[in-house]
């Protein structure tokens, strides 16, 4: 082919390659429910300014205001969990270790609350539903993890 017939915008017309194509349908719905949960986190400090009682729980833990030690934990955990479903989402290079670090993070404090939030409440030993889904989603991150960072995005 003559290289001043040739066209600059071939380039274009190439099928981007797509990270998330490489994440399952039920990570990619986790993604999309965590990104809102971060965002309400957020609003939920905004709204405990004129609200006296925002009630707030995950992973076993609960407050009844943000601008408590427990309640800018969980506000904490829930902007992070946002974080790393926005960057899975939207494909970002380090997104893999930081949704690793969420499911191990997430781990860790389902263990903590089961065991030792029952001996801080006097209450009983609660299973944390949340490590069925933490642990395959590590996994299936592990899993991708070289996939995702030896893909060449346009």
């Amino acid at each position: 082919m003559n290289p001043e017939l040739e066209s600059h915008f071939d380039e274009f017309d190439k099928a981007p390659v797509i990270r998330r194509k490489l994440l399952p349908w039920w990570i990619k719905t986790f993604c999309w429910i965590f990104m809102i949960m971060g965002l309400c986190a957020i609003a939920s400090l905004v709204i405990n300014l004129f609200i006296p009682n925002v009630n707030l729980s995950l992973y076993g833990f609960s407050s009844n205001t943000a601008f408590s030690g427990i309640g800018a934990f969980i506000i904490a955990i829930m902007i992070f969990k946002g974080f790393a479903a926005y960057s899975l989402w939207f494909e970002k290079p380090n997104a893999i270790s930081i949704g690793k670090i969420d499911a191990i993070c997430g781990v860790v404090i389902c263990i903590v609350s089961m065991f030792a939030l029952p001996f801080v409440n006097n209450g009983h030993f609660m299973f944390r539903l949340e490590i069925l889904l933490l642990v395959p989603y590590y996994m299936r991150l592990n899993k991708i993890e070289y996939e995702w960072d030896n893909l060449e995005i346009l």
